[in-house]
């Protein structure tokens, strides 16, 4: 009987997405929270759809804009650098090992954008 476990090549583990998502996640909420009073609200209006719920975000948040703008600099920037290294990692992959999801990439992809979009809109009417 002849062993041949030691000659296969070890399996890749999966990208990891909650690294990406959290930052996502937590740099579109900090964003948001500075968006909240100035640039949402002006933002809804002009749209024609109601802000006034916005009234108790901005209250709790308009103290904090700055931080809230730098905590979204920095989560927003470390989620695409993780993203763009995920993708590098995904493309070097080979094609019959699973490397993550393009759900997820994709997710985390409109996430950010939609963060650094709110980032930039805060950060206007500071």
């Amino acid at each position: 009987m002849i062993d041949d476990t030691g000659n296969a090549a070890p399996e890749r583990a999966p990208a990891r997405d909650a690294g990406v998502l959290l930052l996502a996640a937590g740099g579109l909420a900090a964003a948001f929270g500075a968006a909240s009073c100035c640039a949402l609200p002006l933002l809804l209006g002009s749209l024609g759809l109601a802000s006034a719920w916005l009234v108790s975000v901005a209250w709790f948040a308009a103290p904090h804009r700055l931080a809230l703008l730098a905590i979204a600099i920095v989560c927003l920037g470390s989620g695409g650098a993780v993203l763009l290294w995920r993708r590098r990692r995904i493309a070097a992959c080979a094609p019959s090992v699973a490397c993550g999801s393009p759900v997820i990439t994709g997710l985390a992809t409109s996430v950010l954008t939609l963060g650094v979009v709110l980032a930039v809109l805060g950060f206007v009417f500071v």
